[in-house]
């Protein structure tokens, strides 16, 4: 069986096409939200585990149901989900490769690249007040709390589940700065965002075309707006595919063996 780590929107293609391929599939997911929507993508043919998983935890699985190779989709930013498979499948000896999405093309001036989400606040801090958060809500804390931003104004992009928007609440923001929208977003409906808002700073990471980016660029830069943009973490994965058919080569030439 392949175990897929599926908690993006690629992730979820890439389990569909191993599906139609005749593959069995497993697939790992952070949330009910995304094992819903895996699910719905996917039907019944799929074994998902809506949990996350560490290190341990993930070997244990992986031995529980026979997984004979891993396919990495995890979110770009995920350093964690990426350390504890490959470490998992080492120890397992099981075929391990990334799947690495595309990143965007930072052609804009207005750009200041950082590496950490305190970075991330420090250098917004001295851009604008009025900041627009597009990287989600497992670290919305780290911009909260940040000793930068404590006379900011911070709007927050994040997807519409209660959990979600209970734990935006929790740290303080109120309905008037909580966007809770799914995505993809157009330019057009992020230059109506980031207008409405009255953002003066946007705030993303490098997901890529398909983790909506090059829209989010573009809006800011018709806009004129300032961009602070969290470089990707970097990893030494043992093997990647930066498309599709790489990687449903790397898994035939696996299961020829």
């Amino acid at each position: 069986m392949i175990f897929v780590v599926a908690g993006t929107q690629d992730g979820r293609e890439l389990v569909k096409i191993l599906l139609e391929k005749g593959y069995d599939v497993a697939a790992s997911v952070v949330s009910r939200y995304g094992g819903e929507l895996l699910a719905h993508a996917c039907g019944q043919k799929c074994l998902i585990n809506d949990r996350p998983l560490d290190q341990q935890e993930l070997q244990a699985y992986m031995q529980e149901h026979a997984i004979n190779m891993l396919v990495d989709a995890s979110h770009p930013y995920a350093a964690n989900v990426s350390a504890n498979a490959i470490s998992a499948c080492q120890k397992l000896s099981v075929p391990y490769i990334r799947y690495e999405r595309d990143l965007t093309k930072l052609d804009y001036a207005k750009i200041t690249v950082v590496h950490s989400y305190e970075e991330a606040a420090k250098a917004a801090a001295a851009l604008g007040k009025n900041i627009f958060l597009t990287t989600g809500s497992r670290n919305l804390d780290k911009f909260v709390h940040s000793p930068y931003l404590q006379a900011a104004e911070l709007t927050a992009r994040v997807l519409p589940t209660a959990d979600v928007i209970a734990a935006c609440e929790q740290l303080g923001l109120d309905a008037g700065h909580i966007v809770a929208l799914q995505g993809p977003f157009s330019k057009d409906l992020n230059k109506e965002l980031f207008c409405k808002y009255g953002a003066q700073v946007i705030i993303t990471k490098n997901s890529g075309t398909i983790g909506g980016t090059d829209t989010k660029l573009a809006a800011a830069k018709e806009l004129g707006l300032p961009i602070v943009l969290i470089d990707r973490p970097q990893l030494d994965y043992p093997c990647i595919g930066h498309n599709y058919d790489e990687i449903l080569a790397f898994v035939q030439s696996g299961s020829d063996k």
